[in-house]
């Protein structure tokens, strides 16, 4: 047991989205997760005599949660950021073979110790920026022995840093060129043959896809949804990024945990989210990267209750962002949410999105995970670009 002491705590009032902060209080953490919070005065005598460290009166927030990045993977693709301002389009460069399959190539040619070195790199930016949790999808292996080897280097990257890591099997991202003419055949042997030996393998928190015409159509997304529900496995997708082919409404009705990208989401996408309750993940760092105009439904998905999520997208195409506070920041100025969307949105809405319960927000008994600030508003964590005022993490109680 040992106590956080004059600590202004970020506390989220549910009902109207808003987050207020406490007058200086206690934080009490014992086995990984917060016992009790409080003011000093109120403090329960067996707590009394613990360890304490005074946090002279800093902004203490739930750690931030990264629920949707690629952020193992080989090589990079500094040439296509190239193309895209000399006017090619994302569909273009991938008909080409390049984007997604220029990625494939480099990494099925890494070793496992390769990707690890890279992707630690990217890591410990997040992590400097108050990242405790962090979701990590397979997809840039395509043939299951790539994509078990990047699904290790995601569990091993939770061994060698302080962060809990949650893994998501993304085989259905892309076509290798070796299955252009056999898509049913890509689908049975590797995305859902794959994904059962992941899963007995212990390398799979969740099973994804994405859902677009240069990708998989909503049938064949859902054929491995069922598969995956028979497995016991939760769901998500990215859809309606480039189109609104209705993979949103399809994943719905397959309960999935969340939704990605979501700019051409349409009417009966979001109702069949805030039917389902599932989080509605935007991605403005693609948005950004790709020069899109189409802007998501936030007015709407706020309007009907659906809980919206912040990612970075960390991959090496579309969204090459290794800055969570920076996601924030253009999810304020780019897609008009408010700062305590934003602050929701990489806590306690991304815990949601993960179906992680008892992570997001600090309260007993919730994980310990938290993230200290030199602040005065938690709205300057939206506010501020270029700009990090972490003091330090409590990642499962411990402090980094």
């Amino acid at each position: 047991m040992h106590l956080l002491e004059n600590a202004r705590i970020a506390e989220f009032d549910a009902p109207s989205g808003r987050w207020r902060l406490s007058a200086p209080a206690m934080i009490a953490i014992g086995e990984g997760r917060i016992v009790w919070t409080g003011d000093a005065e109120d403090l329960p005598e067996p707590f009394a005599g613990a360890p304490r460290r005074d946090l002279d009166g800093r902004v203490v927030t739930p750690g931030l949660i990264d629920c949707h990045t690629h952020v193992v993977f080989g090589g990079n693709r500094a040439r296509e950021f190239e193309m895209r301002l000399e006017g090619a389009s994302y569909e273009e460069i991938a008909r080409a073979g390049g984007g997604i399959l220029s990625t494939v190539r480099e990494t099925r040619a890494a070793s496992e110790e390769e990707l690890l070195a890279a992707a630690l790199r990217r890591v410990d930016t997040l992590l400097a920026e108050g990242v405790t949790t962090l979701e990590i999808k397979s997809g840039y292996g395509l043939d299951i022995e790539s994509e078990l080897k990047m699904l290790r280097v995601a569990r091993r990257i939770g061994r060698v840093r302080p962060v809990s890591v949650r893994t998501t099997w993304l085989a259905a991202h892309a076509l290798p060129p070796e299955r252009r003419e056999d898509r049913a055949g890509y689908i049975r042997d590797v995305v859902i043959a794959g994904m059962a030996r992941a899963n007995a393998e212990g390398l799979i928190d969740a099973v994804d896809g994405f859902c677009e015409g240069i990708a998989f159509s909503p049938e064949e997304m859902a054929r491995i949804f069922e598969h995956a529900a028979g497995l016991g496995l939760p769901v998500k997708l990215h859809a309606e990024q480039l189109s609104d082919l209705g993979g949103a409404a399809m994943a719905a009705r397959h309960g999935a945990l969340s939704v990605d990208h979501l700019e051409y989401l349409g009417a009966d996408g979001i109702a069949a989210m805030a039917v389902a309750g599932t989080v509605a993940v935007l991605l403005p760092g693609a948005f950004y990267t790709l020069r899109e105009t189409q802007l998501p439904p936030v007015a709407a998905l706020r309007a009907a209750g659906v809980p919206m999520a912040l990612a970075t997208d960390c991959n090496p195409g579309t969204s090459p962002v290794t800055s969570l506070l920076l996601t924030m920041n253009m999810g304020a100025t780019l897609f008009r949410m408010t700062p305590a969307e934003c602050l929701a949105g990489v806590t306690v809405h991304a815990a949601r999105a993960l179906g992680l319960e008892g992570r997001g927000l600090i309260a007993p008994g919730f994980r310990a995970d938290l993230a200290i600030w030199d602040i005065t508003d938690p709205a300057e964590l939206s506010y501020r670009i270029g700009f990090n005022p972490l003091h330090a993490r409590i990642v499962g109680g411990t402090l980094v």
